[in-house]
């Protein structure tokens, strides 16, 4: 019986960053992450996991309603009916600044053909990462404008 009770209250979702913690919402129906293995979605019950994160969209639906948040990298660690999320850096979408991301993704773009052209792999990986945020973040504006 009690275990009906604490999956009908969902689950919680936690985002921490170095900058501080960026989202905390109670009650959600399923969080769906990125994880280096592939897409996990995770509900109420759901085993206790440990995963590394990839650099894409992290989906939190409440109510038939979905927020969606960019998560560049880190780890995700479920149990108890608690996701924590501790990443590298995240955002959620309505607080994406397109253009900023689209210049962002030009500043990676030049930084990466340079470091081709010197073939310095340090620097064309930093640039590689870069771009991918910058991606990451375009695609998760873009998508909850559209929703």
């Amino acid at each position: 019986m009690a275990e009906q009770t604490q999956e009908k209250s969902g689950i919680t979702v936690k985002i921490v960053t170095p900058e501080g913690q960026i989202y905390d919402q109670s009650g959600a129906e399923i969080a769906v992450i990125n994880t280096k293995g592939g897409q996990l979605g995770i509900m109420a019950g759901h085993e206790p996991i440990l995963a590394a994160l990839s650099i894409d969209e992290l989906v939190v639906k409440k109510d038939d309603q979905k927020r969606s948040l960019a998560v560049n990298g880190g780890v995700a660690e479920f149990s108890n009916n608690l996701l924590t999320v501790i990443a590298d850096s995240a955002e959620i979408a309505d607080d994406i600044d397109i253009d900023r991301a689209q210049n962002a993704k030009n500043r990676a773009q030049a930084r990466l053909e340079h470091a081709q052209e010197v073939k310095n792999q340090r620097e064309i990986d930093m640039a590689h990462v870069a771009l991918m945020r910058a991606i990451n973040r375009i695609h998760v504006g873009s998508v909850q404008g559209k929703r």
